[in-house]
């Protein structure tokens, strides 16, 4: 863990040794795991790179919705910050993609949410999009199948 502590000088003049504790403080670990973490932000071409991949996953997550309107109503959020709003009860949809081997969060406003890290990869975008395709696959099929019935 790693944070920081900013104040204005006026405000930080009360702030005398001792007076602003912290449990990680000065730990020589997390702040060299941060400098890699800003290498890696730093690096030139890096936030574009993840705006394409933004885009790559949201158009893609758009796909799978136009699929399967029956369990994807539409998808929400910006960057790769995105969650599927869900046409049937979203801790449905959240299970079929646990049968998926895909975690996601199921959120508030029958909403599921996706969280990829910055660092994910053009192929683990795909793998995603396959597993969710799969799990609106296999709701639509139990829907159909009980319709049949």
């Amino acid at each position: 863990p790693m944070g920081a502590c900013l104040a204005t000088d006026e405000a930080a003049t009360g702030m005398t040794a001792g007076v602003h504790g912290t449990t990680f403080g000065g730990n020589p670990l997390a702040m060299a795991i941060g400098n890699a973490v800003l290498d890696v932000v730093l690096a030139d071409g890096f936030l574009e790179d993840v705006q394409r991949k933004a885009l790559l996953l949201k158009q893609g997550l758009a796909a799978v919705a136009d699929e399967f309107p029956e369990v994807i109503e539409g998808i929400r959020g910006t960057g790769l910050m995105l969650g599927l709003k869900c046409a049937m009860p979203n801790t449905k949809v959240n299970m079929a993609l646990r049968d998926q081997h895909l975690l996601a969060v199921p959120a508030g406003d029958n909403v599921i949410r996706l969280l990829p890290p910055l660092t994910v990869t053009d192929e683990e975008i795909g793998e995603a999009l396959r597993r969710i395709r799969g799990g609106a696959k296999g709701l639509t099929d139990a829907i159909a199948a009980e319709a049949a019935k």
